[in-house]
């Protein structure tokens, strides 16, 4: 399984976000890559994981983080990116950030498009 993960490349009032993702091919494999970024202490205990997958269906959840499923899920379907899996993880930091946590939200997920290994390891 090949997750890779962008920590701390948002910080705005005291949340934090990073992204990840990886090729999977089934929801047991959109699970065990939830379960591996999890199994690391700082990404477990982060307060929100928000996704979005493209398989034989779109699949999406929020985490507590009301709509953001559907905007990753929305910016998959217009790159054409099937079979991968993008997480947004989110740390809270007390303040709430209103609509900006959706700019934060587009902005993992730009950073995850523009910088994921691609197969034949070019970029």
């Amino acid at each position: 399984m090949a997750l890779t993960v962008f920590d701390k490349i948002i910080s705005d009032r005291g949340s934090v976000y990073g992204v990840s993702g990886g090729p999977v091919r089934d929801r047991a494999g959109i699970d065990a890559m939830l379960a591996e970024l999890t199994s690391t202490r700082r990404f477990a205990k982060a307060t929100h994981h928000s996704w979005a997958a493209i398989l034989d269906e779109p699949l999406k959840a929020d985490d507590g983080e009301a709509g953001a499923g559907a905007i990753i899920l929305r910016m998959l379907e217009s790159e054409g990116l099937t079979g991968h899996l993008v997480i947004v993880t989110r740390w809270y930091g007390g303040k709430h950030l209103g609509g900006d946590r959706f700019r934060h939200v587009i902005g993992a997920v730009r950073h995850y498009l523009a910088h994921r290994p691609r197969p034949g390891g070019g970029n």
